[in-house]
């Protein structure tokens, strides 16, 4: 049986990977704005400073207990790139930081199609997916499904459109996508799109 969803077939796509960094300092947000004009710093408003990149297109917030959180890079390693350029920019313009950031990646947000709609109705009477499911299309239009093995959440729409939340790794993701449209094809909830006329 052919997966609905291969990592090769472009099927699934990675819309955001979040991952923190922690140096063994403080940092000192007010030297920072003095040297990068770019950066958006509102004490009275948020704690930390955003330092926003255009390549790769990310947004790392500092904080001045020395900790990141780089939200907006599409892998992991773009990710640790982010943070590590982040870094370097600070050290090139003179502040003081010593040691390599610890760096974590936190969650991994994905979406992908399957091959087909999914009545949800019928997903929820014929649920043995290994996890739990709850659907109420009167609070929001998805079915939510709790993934226990790789751990993750997935949001489940009529239309076969899924987001999966939850992952700390690439693989988890595409490990979860797989097992998620092996599942659902074994329930027999899946139903071919009908061709446009």
């Amino acid at each position: 049986m052919r997966s609905l969803l291969a990592k090769g077939e472009g099927q699934t796509r990675i819309q955001n990977v979040v991952a923190s960094a922690a140096f063994n300092q403080p940092l000192d947000l007010d030297a920072i704005v003095s040297v990068f004009s770019h950066v958006e710093y509102r004490p009275q408003v948020f704690p930390g400073l955003a330092f926003r990149l255009k390549k790769p297109k990310t947004c790392t917030l500092i904080f001045h207990s020395g900790r990141m959180v780089c939200t907006g890079a599409k892998s992991e390693r773009e990710a640790k790139r982010a943070i590590m350029k982040v870094a370097r920019e600070l050290r090139a313009a003179g502040i003081i930081i010593t040691g390599k950031p610890e760096i974590k990646i936190q969650n991994i947000v994905a979406s992908g199609r399957l091959g087909g709609t999914i009545d949800l109705e019928e997903l929820c009477e014929r649920a043995r997916v290994g996890g739990s499911l709850m659907y109420e299309p009167e609070q929001f239009p998805a079915a939510i499904y709790r993934m226990e093995s790789p751990s993750v959440v997935f949001l489940i729409f009529s239309t076969g459109r899924i987001v999966c939340v939850g992952a700390k790794r690439e693989e988890a993701v595409y490990e979860a996508m797989e097992n998620l449209g092996r599942r659902l094809e074994e329930m027999d909830v899946l139903h071919e799109e009908m061709p446009q006329m």
